[in-house]
């Protein structure tokens, strides 16, 4: 058996449980959202063992009660099978008026919520897990920390374990456990099974309804080539009319994509809003991502050397796999990350802001010191705009990037950070 590797997460779980009678755990398939569950599960109920499913079904509709008993807390996997677990759950959390009763697991919401009557506000809590951080996955050296840069360091140090190659690799393999503990093309062709899955049948399993596997691989392929833009469903559709004689309307994409979301494939990142000294418009369209980088990889049937000769390609996925890791160091902080594009297309790749009402403002670049110049220049100019007799100032500055040897603190401030030394 394979030693397991800690998750952020884990810390996560146990604070949430230790505030509320059952938690949530969402997430894409194949995240470790159950291994984790798991580590400290008292009993478990795996509601899709092929053994047991019907059994567990048919009891879910006559007696769901009989199925919550067990040590605590008791873990249900994959518990949007039988939805009408939810309102058993929330009733036996209130009687049994004792925190830390249940873990739900799942990587869909329910197709129907036709049996869910409460919406467990004061009895659950909600946690999404993402496929693993580069720190998670031993990836990444962790000798420079998020949390820590909200103190404004006067200094940092760290060597960058990564060359231009094993980051192509990386951004490629994506964070999905399994992969993380294989090599070579093996480990690659995990996110193509990922893909494959779920164009052929779980995007269609997300709210029952039968879609085209041509038509979600196109969509697929668009929305890849459209990561972290704030492209339309119109222009999305247009993309994908180009080299085909279908059509297809905006509606038709914003449903596929509502699918996709629903499984946990897409997470798109809501605009920033800070306090500005001028009046200048603030774009609030949100940002388009997958969940992680592997995704848009596998959607474009790409691997690491075709990153390599495409560097502007690489970028994009590049950025993509650190907003996936900002986003989980954020959660265990408190925290959300958020885009900023002003009428002026002034533009922050990542705004992590923490429940305190700190922040600190992120420039995501493959590497290289015309681009890590042209990243400070961007944080520089932004933070100049910030009214801070309304806001705080930010606490940080950081260029985020992929090739470069050390992480430091430059002489303006900003700090350079290498993604393979960061951490939460």
């Amino acid at each position: 058996m394979k030693k397991y590797k800690a998750r952020i997460a884990d810390k996560i779980l146990e604070k949430r449980l230790s505030g509320k009678g059952a938690v949530l755990i969402e997430g894409p398939k194949w995240c470790g959202k159950t291994t984790t569950a798991e580590q400290i599960a008292g009993s478990i109920l795996y509601m899709d063992d092929p053994e047991k499913e019907k059994q567990n079904l048919d009891m879910a509709e006559i007696n769901p009660k009989r199925l919550l008993k067990g040590q605590i807390p008791r873990l249900i996997d994959e518990w949007q099978l039988a939805p009408k677990l939810w309102d058993a759950i929330r009733f036996e959390v209130d009687h049994r008026d004792e925190l830390g009763q249940f873990i739900l697991t799942g990587s869909a919401v329910p197709a129907s919520s036709e049996h869910i009557h409460h919406t467990g506000t004061g009895r659950f809590s909600w946690m999404l897990m993402r496929p693993m951080s580069l720190y998670e996955s031993l990836d990444s050296t962790g000798e420079v920390s998020l949390k820590e840069l909200f103190q404004t360091p006067e200094q940092i140090e760290g060597e960058n374990p990564h060359d231009l190659n094993r980051l192509a690799y990386l951004v490629c393999r994506g964070g999905w456990p399994r992969a993380t503990d294989l090599e070579g093309e093996i480990a690659l062709e995990q996110a193509f099974d990922y893909y494959d899955a779920v164009v052929k049948s779980d995007i269609s399993r997300a709210d029952g309804i039968n879609r085209n596997p041509e038509r979600v691989r196109r969509l697929m392929r668009s929305y890849a080539r459209n990561q972290g833009s704030q492209a339309t469903n119109t222009l999305i559709c247009k993309d994908m009319e180009v080299n085909d004689v279908e059509t297809f309307d905006s509606d038709t994409v914003y449903s596929y994509i509502s699918a996709l979301k629903k499984i946990f494939v897409i997470e798109e990142m809501e605009a920033w809003n800070p306090n500005l000294r001028s009046k200048t418009a603030i774009r609030t369209s949100n940002t388009r991502y997958f969940i992680d980088s592997s995704i848009a990889v596998a959607a474009l049937g790409l691997g690491p050397q075709d990153l390599i000769e495409d560097l502007n390609t690489f970028g994009l996925l590049f950025e993509t796999m650190c907003i996936r890791d900002l986003r989980v160091f954020a959660d265990v902080l408190n925290g959300s990350v958020y885009h900023f594009r002003d009428k002026s297309d002034l533009e922050c790749d990542a705004v992590v802001h923490l429940r305190n009402g700190t922040y600190g403002l992120v420039e995501i670049k493959l590497g290289g010191d015309r681009l890590i110049e042209e990243g400070a220049e961007n944080l520089k100019k932004l933070q100049d705009k910030i009214d801070t007799t309304k806001m705080k100032a930010p606490a940080f500055l950081m260029v985020l990037i992929g090739v470069g040897d050390y992480a430091y603190r430059r002489r303006d401030g900003i700090y350079v950070v290498p993604i393979g030394c960061l951490k939460d």
